[in-house]
């Protein structure tokens, strides 16, 4: 599998989708500065790398499980990120979870193939599902294109958008 993301903003308050020359709100925190991956760590023997200005993930050679994950921890936060996901695989966006090797524990924002729950809620090791999206919503995943997701987490609740949606 080979995914793409070409950026990643946090932000305490009210985010919307920063690029080129957008104003950032103050509070607002870039993830993944577009050339190298500072503030990051890696977990497993996925292949993470920057390329172009974006961050590239690509299957490891055992084809195993591996996560990208940031250095400092984020409780409450509003996360927008772009992704492209050119194969046919599975993957997310973690949060309020832990990891052990590549055994990872927790709720995931799922990014996954047409029809697979793109931008619905997993808890790993858990309960399983907590929110899928419903058909319509399944429409709003764009195969083989850029694709928008934001994330806020505000204490016990979340809240998702793919592509607006």
């Amino acid at each position: 599998m080979k995914m793409i993301i070409t950026s990643c903003l946090l932000a305490a308050s009210l985010l919307t989708a920063c690029t080129g020359t957008q104003k950032m709100p103050a509070d607002t925190i870039s993830l993944f500065n577009g050339k190298d991956l500072s503030g990051w760590e890696i977990y497993g023997t996925e292949k993470w790398y920057v390329e172009k200005g974006d961050l590239v993930c690509e299957s490891g050679p055992d084809k195993q499980y591996g996560y990208l994950g940031t250095v400092a921890k984020y409780k409450n936060f509003d996360l927008t990120l772009e992704f492209k996901q050119e194969a046919n695989g599975n993957s997310g966006v973690f949060f309020r979870s832990s990891i052990e090797g590549t055994k990872i524990t927790g709720w995931q924002a799922e990014v996954a193939p047409a029809g697979q729950h793109s931008g619905g809620i997993y808890e790993s090791y858990g309960r399983g599902w907590l929110i899928q999206p419903g058909a319509e919503q399944e429409k709003a995943l764009k195969t083989g294109q850029w694709n928008t997701m934001r994330i806020l987490v505000k204490g016990d609740e979340v809240s998702t958008w793919l592509n607006g949606v």
